[in-house]
């Protein structure tokens, strides 16, 4: 039984990890392909966008699909969405056909998250769901860190990146066949797609500052995969530079997030929140003086994923914080739901500063960002009053 339990887990682990494998490719690999054939980068900070309004667009609808077909059939269904769309990159280079290819691994790898990251909380018992849920985001982030260094791949073949992350997503895929199907424990009064929205107004009322920073890493993660990319092929950085500054955040990231996990515990989610946002402002800030320094900008990466790139999990957790266990699986939507936003806006806002305003104001922008989050959480007091309001 323990056998089959964490066969189970590690299976989802890897699907998981090949997914942040397969997004971290795809971000700055078609960034340099269009760079390359000549668009400016406001239309390629929006192209970027496309894998997020999958997400936007399925997410009201997870929760009800979830129960009704459980868990194994909508990680499969995801996950074979993902494959098939990468597999048809090479098929017909085109703005609007690579675009459509997005928005459906969006839904693809919305799906596959919420089914994973849902099944491992069910399974997971209570001494053990913060580690499993830790080990979760770090086989993302190792998935997401290796991805960009395929774009050194771009220089042999426009398309063999797609075709090895296909390839790749394939073998993963297939491992889920090996699961029992199962589903989550159901209630009553949670079938209406109306009341799906009324949880959600709920969850946006007692604990709306724990999504700002799932907003905050998916506006970073988007901007420096898809915007930085073409920031440095503009000022002189080379491909394979790229290739080992970006990874350098998902790294840093990757180091960090089970000590931030273990201080947030101690110290208090507030507390570690604040503080890795002001400190991360601080260090995109120096970025943007260290603009013209692959050394510099590679240390700076790394820190600010030391710093930030747990901020989405520590997001979560502190909206676990704040709402009653009934909300939790809205509260899950709404976190997916703001880290989409921010994916969208990041590209779009980076690439107007790109092609707009002055150098290094990139790197300003994301500072900016986080400063502002900073100043929303040192503000918010949390309401207590929802023991007696919710129903």
């Amino acid at each position: 039984m323990k056998t089959n339990q964490s066969l189970r887990f590690w299976i989802l682990v890897g699907i998981v990890a090949i997914s942040g494998y397969s997004q971290g490719m795809l971000l700055p690999v078609i960034a340099i392909i269009f760079e390359k054939a000549g668009l400016s980068s406001t239309l390629n900070g929006i192209h970027a966008t496309g894998l997020y309004i999958g997400v936007l667009f399925v997410s009201p609808f997870m929760e009800g699909i979830l129960r009704r077909l459980g868990y194994k059939p909508i990680i499969l269904t995801g996950g074979l969405a993902v494959v098939i769309s990468i597999a048809l990159f090479p098929i017909w280079k085109s703005f609007w056909f690579w675009f459509i290819l997005r928005l459906i691994i969006g839904i693809g790898d919305h799906m596959l998250h919420f089914g994973t990251q849902t099944w491992i909380t069910s399974f997971s018992p209570a001494h053990k769901r913060g580690r499993n849920l830790s080990l979760y985001g770090l086989f993302f982030g190792l998935g997401f860190a290796v991805g960009p260094m395929m774009t050194r791949l771009v220089n042999i073949s426009d398309t063999l990146p797609f075709i090895v992350s296909s390839i790749i997503s394939l073998v993963a895929w297939s491992t889920v066949w090996f699961l029992k199907n199962e589903f989550p424990e159901q209630s009553s009064g949670t079938d209406s797609f109306f009341s799906t929205f009324k949880r959600f107004g709920q969850v946006c009322k007692y604990a709306w500052v724990a999504f700002l920073p799932p907003f905050g890493y998916g506006f970073m993660e988007t901007s420096l995969n898809g915007n930085f990319p073409v920031y440095a092929l503009r000022t002189g950085i080379d491909v394979s530079s790229v290739s080992i500054i970006l990874p350098s955040f998902a790294i840093g990231s990757i180091v960090f997030q089970l000590p931030l996990g273990m201080l947030s515990d101690k110290f208090g989610r507030k507390n570690i929140l604040s503080t890795v946002m002001l400190l991360g402002f601080v260090c995109f800030s120096v970025a943007g003086l260290l603009r013209d320094s692959v050394t510099g900008l590679t240390i700076s990466f790394f820190i600010a994923g030391m710093l930030v790139g747990s901020t989405f999990s520590l997001g979560i957790s502190y909206m676990a914080d704040l709402l009653p266990r009934a909300l939790l699986p809205a509260g899950n939507i709404m976190c997916g739901i703001f880290y989409s936003i921010g994916s969208i806006t990041g590209p779009f806002i980076g690439g107007l500063a790109i092609q707009f305003l002055s150098n290094g104001s990139f790197f300003f922008v994301i500072s900016f960002m986080l400063l502002l989050i900073f100043l929303a959480i040192a503000v918010f007091r949390p309401q207590k009053s929802w023991q007696t309001k919710i129903t």
